[in-house]
């Protein structure tokens, strides 16, 4: 149910299988009472042997936390279920790959996210993107991505941008589906320098290393990013950020241009979409998968406040 989020350098994971709705409720309960910046939460919907359909929750810490504390927290929600939650110690090199493990190709139009071992599953029209194990975030394999993916299918089918911005890139998959999609040349950027790193390695093995112009830099503070404005802007990450960086990425984007935000929960909206209504953005269309929201908003009525900084 979550995506694009730090940390970025993990040391222990913690799952546990469960239900839908308590998937959600513990995603929640997680996200509130831990530092976003410090613990990140994953749930998706898997199948066992027999076809069966569970959620596997999946929460990524940077230190070794408490898991007595972390089972009791969730105990109210999961009851004897919490005894059942595995925490495990996890390498740089291997975090992502855990998250990987069993998940299926994410299909958005003719975008197919999916790893090595499911190349087969491409098709001749399709737009594949193949992402393996990586230091980042950035799967393709939960709602706020694939929202982004679907809101990106439904602006090509509008027009073709000419220049397209990625904010908090990750693994690059967004930047990627664009570049692919226009054959033209994407900016990207992370505040993580490892994150670029990856997503440079990840556009040379997808065959479109020409196209992505990377930069490390905190949201649109790098000169590739200041020159000029961008037709269309991504930023899939957090609601905090994502509302303190609302006058930098509006003075970015060109008049009529389209700005895609998630990373969001419902409870975020209303913030995020006040945050850019004053920099004179509105709501064009608001979509929702696994509890997570995609904003797709317009450069277009009312007038912005000043950009002081």
């Amino acid at each position: 149910m979550i995506e694009g989020l730090p940390p970025h350098r993990p040391t222990v994971l913690m799952r546990i299988s469960t239900t839908e709705k308590a998937a959600r409720r513990m995603t929640d309960l997680i996200s509130e009472v831990f530092d976003p910046t410090e613990t990140a939460v994953a749930a998706f919907e898997l199948e066992r042997e027999d076809g069966s359909p569970y959620w596997l929750l999946e929460a990524y810490f940077t230190e070794q936390p408490d898991e007595d504390a972390i089972r009791d927290l969730v105990r109210p929600i999961v009851g004897d279920g919490a005894d059942e939650a595995t925490f495990h110690a996890i390498t740089p090199q291997d975090w992502v790959k855990a998250s990987l493990d069993g998940l299926k190709p994410v299909r958005a139009g003719r975008f197919l996210v999916h790893g090595a071992h499911d190349r087969a599953a491409v098709r001749p029209s399709d737009l594949g993107i193949e992402i393996e194990a990586a230091l980042a975030f950035g799967t393709g394999h939960h709602g706020t991505t694939r929202g982004c993916l679907l809101a990106l299918v439904d602006e090509l089918r509008r027009r073709r941008p000419r220049r397209v911005l990625d904010v908090g890139t990750g693994t690059g998959i967004l930047a990627f589906a664009a570049a692919k999609a226009l054959r033209q040349p994407v900016v990207a950027g992370d505040i993580d320098p490892v994150a670029v790193d990856v997503a440079r390695a990840n556009a040379r093995h997808n065959g479109i290393g020409p196209w992505l112009k990377l930069y490390v830099a905190p949201g649109v503070r790098h000169a590739m990013a200041a020159r000029g404005r961008f037709d269309l802007i991504f930023a899939n990450i957090l609601a905090r950020p994502l509302m303190g960086l609302a006058p930098s990425i509006a003075a970015r984007l060109a008049p009529g241009g389209t700005l895609i935000l998630s990373g969001l929960i419902d409870r975020d909206v209303n913030g995020v979409l006040s945050a850019y209504a004053a920099q004179g953005l509105k709501l064009k269309r608001r979509t929702n998968l696994e509890g997570w929201a995609t904003l797709v908003l317009s450069a277009s009525g009312g007038k912005p406040r000043k950009n002081r900084g």
